[in-house]
């Protein structure tokens, strides 16, 4: 019988053949036997595409089975997916039941989202120019409403948001709210009600409000790790088996957190608003 120190170094060995994140175990915010819920950092991807980089469920599935020590083969699916500069909660099915029921969840959309982003840009400009009526929008952190059309140009992998509709547009909903502002940078809370193609990042774009990093939506500079300060915080839903609600939320790992999220971030009282 081998002493648990002996077994974590072996689990550290595997793991370093493997070239899984050190930090891997320490990412995964829930977990029990029907589902995984993991704190993506940006860079890493949702799913396998035309770059050929692994797929971050691959990555998880070869943790599982060296921590649980199965034989045969891991069953883990993304049930949907963050861009791959945005960091946050994505959540992996671990049997087939609960893939199911979990698309189904986020296909009718039985479930609350909640973005954390940083901005430049004019917020008292952007509040001025929402596109949808917002009840009591001169209020300390007002939600604002923005309605628009988004047009996807698969060529240049980019989002168009428009307020008029056109072919092959479709309808893009989300609220937003200012939390705190730094010396150049805002916190903004989000509320996403659909599901588009790099949604947040047109619409906030259209306001004249960047994401810190987002060359590709008009930010100045890029982040020294390769992402945006877009940040998949908070997701509740049912859970797929059990009869419960999960509340499921991660803050910015601190690994690959910008010093910005850090000043920002912090502070009790602007937690304790996110989402009231």
């Amino acid at each position: 019988m081998k002493s648990d120190s002996l077994e974590k170094k072996d689990l550290a060995s595997q793991r370093a053949k493997l070239r899984l994140p050190e930090d891997i175990g320490n990412r995964i915010v829930y977990e029990d036997n029907h589902l995984l819920v993991f704190n993506k950092a940006c860079g890493e991807i949702s799913q396998a595409d035309k770059t050929g980089d692994q797929a971050l469920g691959d990555t998880l599935k070869a943790f599982i089975k060296i921590r649980d020590k199965k034989p045969g083969n891991v069953f883990l699916q993304p049930v949907h997916r963050l861009d791959r500069p945005t960091s946050g909660i994505l959540i992996f099915a671990k049997t087939s039941k609960a893939l199911s029921r979990l698309a189904a969840i986020f296909r009718e959309r039985e479930l609350e989202k909640i973005y954390l982003a940083i901005v430049s840009g004019s917020v008292a400009e952007a509040a001025a120019a929402e596109t949808s009526t917002t009840p009591n929008a001169q209020e300390a952190f007002a939600w604002h409403n923005l309605l628009h059309h988004l047009s996807r140009n698969e060529k240049q992998n980019k989002s168009y948001a428009s307020l008029v509709p056109s072919q092959n547009s479709q309808e893009a909903r989300l609220a937003w709210r200012l939390l705190r502002t730094g010396d150049r940078y805002h916190l903004l809370e989000i509320r996403l009600e659909t599901g588009r193609h790099h949604q947040i990042r047109a619409q906030l774009a259209t306001l004249g409000l960047h994401i810190k990093g987002d060359l590709k939506y008009g930010a100045e500079r890029s982040n020294r790790d390769g992402g945006i300060c877009l940040h998949a915080y908070r997701l509740t839903l049912p859970h797929p088996v059990r009869e419960e609600v999960l509340n499921l939320e991660a803050l910015p790992h601190a690994v690959q957190a910008e010093s910005i999220w850090k000043s920002l971030l912090p502070v009790d009282s602007v937690r304790a608003k996110i989402s009231l």
